[in-house]
């Protein structure tokens, strides 16, 4: 009963004092989901001409870039057509600066990335953006029938969220049931603090980064704390790439469903698993293509970049941003029922690769699945100092023997040739800024390369 007065009567009240549609906007994206693929199209190409128009009338910006194009905003008869256009990327942002906000923009916040590939990006997000933003994540979360006012534990570390611990927020968090814990510190003290603080507070939800929510469940299952009876309905992660060891993990430690989630903050919600197992889309809202290296687009079931048009963003532009994340498009429907279309094999940034001794670049993925291969490497992070010199950075579960040793050395002289490869155990790895982990850092900017 109390979820649902949070959820019907409590919540709306918030978004209405903060002029957020996001109540209204989750009601169309629970009806539109049901669409058929030829309703769902029709829909994201009138909404993406009236976007284009809007962009073109009052965004200085894209009104130079197209009046120089010969552009007439509005046209489109496809989404296809969107290739038309230049990419966008962080760096024009940068240089664009107050030239991609909307001279009729509202209020709107400056928000930032994590910056946990390079420099942070900083940029204003408007009122309907943050709207449409939380609708399609609040659809998302009743997929897996639990609602906001459900009682919600979030592993996170963004600074923006650690920063904003006023007494509003406080209030808020109580009255809607989620308690933070923060990433950034993982270590084993700080982990059965958390695990404590899970088993008195009995979430209905977990939220966040999936190598900091398997790094708990990994001291819950070594120590042989009993964390199943809990009655968690579904643990949520994102912002990282989810790996099937770790889902296995947490699903078994919590008994409960993974549901992956990918997007960011720049990016915005671009797609959440269903119960079915489909990555589904945010299509009302977000254009997703892939490209090639040459920023041409790929049909679906080729992998590329993923490049994201966020039609709720006409205060401040998102037109074919590129993410750095490699994923493709998928080929069928999923069989929950919803057109929405998918997103599959999701492979992380682009940037996560590494250059091998001949000079040829690998992703990086070739190296972790040979750690993967260790039950009882607990953490790793791949450091690339150079071309012909790799650092490796280990915490173990247990003592690791000489043969598992000679396993990781013959593997990575397989795949990185003769190079020197220093295995280093340390007790702990740091996170990056953001509270994200990152897995691999390559120093000699490897990067993706593909034909």
């Amino acid at each position: 009963m109390y979820t649902k007065l949070v959820s019907s009567v409590l919540f709306p009240i918030h978004e209405l004092v903060k002029r957020h549609s996001s109540v209204a906007l989750r009601r169309e994206l629970e009806a539109s989901q049901w669409f058929n693929q030829d309703k769902l199209a029709a829909m994201q190409l009138e909404k993406l001409n009236r976007f284009m128009t809007e962009i073109g009338r009052h965004v200085p910006y894209y009104r130079s870039m197209f009046q120089d194009l010969g552009f007439i905003p509005g046209n489109f008869k496809s989404v296809t057509e969107l290739a038309e256009l230049p990419l966008l990327d962080k760096t024009k942002i940068r240089q664009a600066g107050s030239l991609l906000q909307a001279d009729n923009a509202g209020p709107l916040s400056l928000f930032n990335t994590g910056g946990s590939s390079g420099q942070p990006l900083q940029f204003m997000v408007g009122k309907q953006r943050k709207s449409h933003d939380v609708a399609a994540k609040w659809r998302a979360t009743r997929w897996w029938d639990v609602d906001i006012g459900d009682k919600e534990l979030v592993v996170w570390g963004s600074p923006i969220e650690l920063g904003a611990q006023d007494h509003l927020k406080q209030w808020r968090d109580r009255v809607f049931r989620s308690r933070l814990l923060p990433a950034f510190a993982m270590s084993d003290q700080h982990i059965k603090g958390y695990i404590k603080e899970i088993i008195h507070y009995g979430p209905t939800m977990l939220f966040g980064y999936p190598s900091s929510l398997a790094l708990i469940a990994r001291y819950a299952k070594r120590h042989q704390i009993n964390l199943s009876n809990l009655g968690i309905k579904v643990a949520f992660v994102t912002s990282e790439r989810l790996f099937e060891n770790q889902k296995a993990l947490i699903s078994e430690v919590f008994n409960c469903p993974v549901a992956n989630g990918y997007g960011g903050r720049d990016a915005g919600f671009i797609a959440h698993q269903c119960p079915h197992g489909g990555m589904h889309i945010s299509a009302e809202d977000i254009i997703v293509e892939i490209v090639d290296k040459q920023g041409l687009p790929l049909p679906a079931g080729e992998i590329g970049e993923v490049v994201v048009t966020h039609l709720a963003t006409a205060e401040f532009p998102f037109v074919r941003y590129r993410t750095g994340d490699l994923a493709c498009l998928g080929t069928d429907l999923c069989p929950c029922g919803r057109h929405l279309p998918l997103l599959e094999s999701i492979e992380g940034r682009t940037t996560d690769f590494v250059l091998a001794a001949d000079g040829t670049t690998m992703h990086a993925l070739s190296l972790i699945y040979v750690l993967r291969e260790l039950a009882n490497v607990a953490e790793f992070k791949i450091i690339q100092e150079s071309q012909f010199h790799t650092r490796l950075l280990l915490v173990m579960q247990s003592d690791i023997d000489n043969a598992s040793i000679d396993f990781i050395r013959r593997n990575f002289h397989q795949r990185l040739g003769d190079i020197q490869l220093d295995i280093e155990f340390v007790s702990q790895i740091p996170r990056e800024k953001s509270g994200k982990f990152k897995y691999v850092e390559s120093k000699v900017g490897a990067t993706w390369d593909y034909a």
